[in-house]
């Protein structure tokens, strides 16, 4: 039968097909028409798989999905797969449970969609998911954004993967022009109550009141048994059979269905209010558009960013159905207008653009090996990494466990200075490379333990910089030191006295990849800063900048997303931090230009979705070692502005610097009001890939290990 998951099945396949994978699909249920599974079974470095057929699976129907985790994994033991895809909450969270957790490449469509429905059994299962996953595949960006609001360890795995539309070989879309005899409406998929299917079968009878001569054809044989309407089924088939105007088609292979699309002049995707909040994306709508076949649709704000908020052919009601339908079928310029607005969306979801998104994911999961170290060694380099906090090394680290040529071991230490040394010892015999993150206790152990021959890499941040640790290290003990700002590089030096050609500069990693995401309306009037705390952060100045700003354009809003300073102990206890933030706050209260202007963001991994509605991220801090919160900005398409803490000019553009707040929100206004919000935000975005990007950093840290010159 034709409905959305098997559509998905299809250009799912072929997508990785295309994009270099060999593909095993496994059917859940007995083969009953092949007129879905034969044209890719025909496809090169495809094999299809049916459980029932080759006896895997007794039962007489569908595999609920204990059963399907149990037969992939099964399949799998048999000749090992690189990765797995599965599409559903059920199946995924079962299969989550056994042997191919890692592995998992999860498509999330039955999520819970709103925070109403979410509970904590739902969290808790998509916790697990997402534990267990590579990658998590995301129709939407509303469904990624959701998902990693709801679900912290859902960020950072979560992806864009689109629907992908696929036009059969030899098929011609719709030809150019308006409909020139009677308006043919058509319809494709199950029969339901909420997809309005039944209401559609009016639509030729009404129409012809108003004067406008319809049809509709109706293509599908899922009619849908609604436990809450237990008489639709009887009402929905007869409508189909004996409708005015309605010509009912069946089920027809998915070529055959299009075929019929492309003959029609109209396309129906008018669904009931309830499903406006859904955070997917209609397959059928951006099929038609492919087609050259405008679509009758629900006005929602995903709708909108796919075909404009003018798109004429919006209905929420049988009447705006009625209305806009007349209106296409009385005015050639609207219809023409429709159906290039849905020809132009259609055109970022086709097969090639699905495979180039899915390449781009294989290069990072599946990293090139070195030959080098392959030659040298005989074998995978073996790499230790010991630290009690790896929370800013964990895409490194990820990194370095994907490489074909490298084996990882991590020494997690309980704190700072408390360790399993036994573990340790352990991981100082086996490693060829160890990494301390943190030049604190652990680089002073594995310094004394150090084996000839073997290679010890330090990583030093801020925070130990002027503790006592790195005076007691053994730097002849120590083949590399990582700073991650030119600044600090100096600084390291002249506080150890530790020789140039010890200390090393690899900058902070970006995932450029996870922060370009597209900017939600009213961004460029909106400021962002990430962490208020300690007050050394000055959000004072901050607020320097927006009373500036709001004095001629009060739609400047400064958005802070940070954990409050109260939630710090070692912050609160502090009598001057906390008479700072009285004073701030005070002032945030009585202040008449900052009334309205000043939101408090909850502290947490969502990010990426966060800087959506941000044009411009401040750093007004009186220090930092590098200040991640503007080059994240900078990936996101946001404007970076600083003011010129020590060490800010190695490390940004000086043209993004600015002497104080005044001058700040002087940049801000002009560069909003002559239109190079969006310029300089691409020029921001290409810097950052430039010198910061993750792939960029990758390649530097895996240099320094292989030895690559």
């Amino acid at each position: 039968m034709i409905d959305g998951s098997a559509i998905w099945v299809q250009g799912m396949v072929q997508a990785l097909a295309r994009a270099g994978c060999e593909v095993t699909l496994v059917l859940k249920a007995p083969v009953q028409t092949g007129r879905l599974v034969d044209p890719l079974r025909a496809l090169p470095g495809v094999t299809v798989r049916s459980p029932h057929a080759e006896g895997l699976f007794d039962g007489p129907g569908a595999m609920v999905p204990r059963h399907a985790a149990t037969i992939l994994a099964r399949i799998d033991a048999g000749d090992p797969h690189d990765l797995i895809v599965v599409r559903g909450r059920q199946v995924a969270g079962r299969v989550a449970m056994g042997p191919l957790a890692g592995r998992l490449w999860t498509y999330l469509t039955d999520v819970p969609q709103s925070a109403a429905e979410f509970g904590a059994s739902a969290k808790g299962e998509l916790r697990r998911i997402a534990d267990a996953s590579h990658v998590l595949l995301c129709q939407t960006e509303e469904l990624r954004g959701f998902l990693e609001s709801a679900v912290p360890a859902t960020s950072g795995k979560s992806v864009l993967f689109p629907p992908v539309v696929v036009l059969p070989a030899g098929l011609e879309a719709r030809p150019p022009g308006a409909p020139g005899g009677p308006l043919r409406l058509v319809y494709t998929g199950k029969f339901a109550p909420r997809w309005n299917t039944y209401e559609m079968t009016s639509l030729p009878r009404l129409l012809a009141v108003r004067g406008v001569d319809a049809e509709l054809h109706m293509i599908g044989d899922k009619v849908h048994d609604d436990p809450a309407d237990a008489g639709f089924a009887t009402r929905m088939r007869a409508a189909l059979e004996t409708g005015e105007g309605v010509v009912w088609h069946g089920g027809h292979p998915r070529a055959e269905a299009m075929r019929l699309t492309a003959s029609c002049d109209v396309g129906l995707s008018w669904r009931a209010p309830s499903m406006d909040a859904s955070l997917e994306l209609s397959t059928k709508v951006l099929e038609c558009g492919a087609l050259g076949v405008p679509v009758v649709l629900n006005r929602t704000p995903m709708h909108e960013g796919l075909l404009g908020t003018d798109y004429p052919l919006f209905a929420a009601t049988e009447d705006d159905v009625l209305d806009a339908l007349t209106l296409v079928g009385k005015s050639p310029d609207v219809y023409l207008l429709a159906a290039g607005r849905c020809r132009t969306a259609a055109a970022g979801f086709t097969l090639d653009a699905a495979a180039g998104r899915l390449r781009g994911h294989l290069s990072q999961a599946f990293p090139e090996p070195s030959e080098k170290v392959l030659a040298v060694k005989g074998r995978r380099l073996r790499v230790g990494v010991a630290g009690h906090d790896l929370k800013f090394f964990t895409r490194l680290l990820d990194h370095l466990r994907s490489r074909p040529d490298m084996e990882v071991r991590v020494d997690h230490w309980a704190a700072l200075k408390a360790h399993d040394e036994e573990r340790s010892r352990d991981l100082a015999e086996w490693a060829d490379v160890v990494i301390c993150e943190w030049c604190g206790p652990n680089a002073l152990w594995f310094a004394e333990h150090k084996r000839p021959g073997q290679r010890l890499v330090v990583r030093l941040h801020r925070f130990e910089l002027y503790a006592p640790w790195p005076k007691q290290l053994d730097i002849d003990a120590v083949d590399h030191v990582i700073c991650v700002s030119p600044h600090y590089n100096r600084l390291t030096r002249e506080a150890t006295g530790w020789p140039a050609s010890k200390v090393v500069t690899i900058p902070n990693w970006v995932d450029d990849a996870q922060l370009d995401r597209a900017k939600l309306p009213g961004a460029e009037h909106h400021l962002g800063m990430i962490g208020m705390a300690p007050s050394r952060k000055r959000l004072d100045l901050a607020l320097d900048v927006l009373e500036d700003l709001r004095r001629d354009d009060p739609r400047f809003t400064l958005f802070v997303k940070s954990k409050l300073p109260w939630e710090y102990w070692w912050i609160w206890q502090k009598e001057e931090e906390r008479a700072h933030y009285e004073k701030v706050f005070r002032r945030i209260r009585r202040s008449r230009l900052l009334s309205g202007g000043v939101v408090f963001d909850d502290y947490g991994r969502d990010v990426a979705s966060w800087l959506r509605r941000i044009g411009f991220v401040l750093s007004t801090s009186d220090d930092e070692s590098f200040h991640l919160a503007p080059a994240e900005g900078m990936a996101s398409g946001a404007v970076p502005a600083l003011l010129g803490w020590p060490g800010a000019d190695t490390i940004y553009n000086p043209r993004w610097i600015h002497e104080s707040p005044s001058a700040m929100a002087a940049s801000i206004a002009a560069t909003v009001s002559l239109g190079r919000w969006e310029q300089d935000g691409d020029l921001a975005r290409t810097q950052l890939r430039t010198a910061y990007a993750l792939p960029e950093v990758c390649r530097q840290w895996t240099d320094l290990l292989t030895g690559a010159p």
